[in-house]
């Protein structure tokens, strides 16, 4: 019986492990003070629209047991 050589139609993925540039990338550009507190301040308005998000959503996830009920005077059919 014959092996195929190759076994599957995308060998050359796998042969790209093997593959050696010597092409260096560029460095990167170092990010500026600016750029650093934009980015701190959008997570801090993300994490607290998250935070805010829960307690205002509290309420809502609370279970108020039969007893809890509050009725009112008017209800009582007097």
């Amino acid at each position: 019986m014959s092996r195929r050589r190759e076994p599957v139609p995308f060998a050359f993925l796998a042969e790209a492990d093997s593959f050696r540039s010597n092409v260096t990338p560029p460095p990167r550009e170092r990010v500026s003070a600016g750029q650093r507190v934009a980015r701190w301040l959008l997570g801090l308005t993300v994490v607290g629209g998250l935070v805010g998000a829960v307690i205002i959503g509290m309420p809502a996830m609370s279970q108020h047991s039969p007893a809890e009920i509050q009725h009112s005077e008017a209800s009582d059919g007097r």
